[in-house]
């Protein structure tokens, strides 16, 4: 990761394809626990200042007044200059693609949990908040916020699930008050998950535990699928929901 750095733009290079010249996307937002973890272990302060840096030029380039993120910018490596803002993987460029709003929160919690910086937990809650607005009853997103098709269009259990998982997080890290009330929507957001519309029966789905993802819909790839990461953001929330109850998961 720290090979994929560059010191001009201040963050790590996404994806190697395309006509881009840096890419850097939302969803690299979840490396960095990788990254200040690793900084701790070794006692190798560049570490977690990459993870840092990576954060703090993610939080003034990919985000808009309303706390929706692109999901990709593309900088110019020579100087670090923004040259375009994309969502490929959503409705639009302008669009809220869902599950990158679902890496963004989870991406700022974590970075405060990692670092105390409080402009962290301020755009976990400012995220937080502009999805809790946004959300449809059921709290399972449609792939993108923006789609033109809402109502009848495809949901997104992975978006959901790492909310779901990010929301326990934030519950902890905030005030009661406000974290009483992220708590109890991240846990309707589980239990609505864990319901028939979106829990696979044993032995079906190819194995996988949750139904209904979207990966690359503009790309016509992973569409109503299971998705490993959803499987994976949906037993770390249940898991941590058991903690948070004083249970043990590893008992149930």
């Amino acid at each position: 990761l720290c090979g994929r750095f560059n010191d001009s733009i201040g963050a790590i290079r996404s994806w190697d394809f395309g006509t881009w010249n840096f890419p850097v996307i939302i969803d690299n937002m979840m490396n960095l626990e990788h990254l200040y973890n690793a900084g701790l272990l070794f006692g190798d302060d560049t570490l977690k200042s990459v993870a840092v840096t990576h954060a703090n030029t993610t939080l003034c380039n990919h985000f808009r007044p309303d706390f929706t993120s692109y999901h990709l910018v593309d900088y110019d490596p020579a100087d670090g200059r923004v040259r375009r803002k994309e969502t490929v993987q959503g409705f639009s460029d302008e669009s809220a693609w869902a599950r990158g709003q679902a890496w963004a929160l989870y991406g700022y919690t974590m970075m405060f949990r990692l670092s105390g910086y409080e402009c962290y937990l301020n755009q976990a809650e400012n995220i937080a908040g502009m999805l809790l607005e946004r959300l449809p009853d059921d709290g399972i997103p449609y792939w993108d916020f923006d789609s033109d098709r809402i109502p009848n269009d495809l949901r997104d259990a992975s978006a959901a699930a790492v909310v779901s998982s990010a929301l326990f997080e934030l519950s902890t890290l905030v005030p009661e008050a406000e974290g009483k009330r992220y708590f109890d929507y991240a846990e309707t957001l589980l239990m609505n998950l864990s319901s028939d519309a979106y829990l696979a029966r044993k032995g079906a789905n190819g194995g996988f535990i949750l139904m209904h993802s979207v990966g690359h819909l503009p790309a016509d790839s992973e569409i109503d699928t299971p998705l490993n990461y959803a499987d994976y953001y949906y037993l770390e929330a249940i898991g941590r929901y058991l903690s948070l109850r004083g249970l043990d998961p590893r008992r149930i």
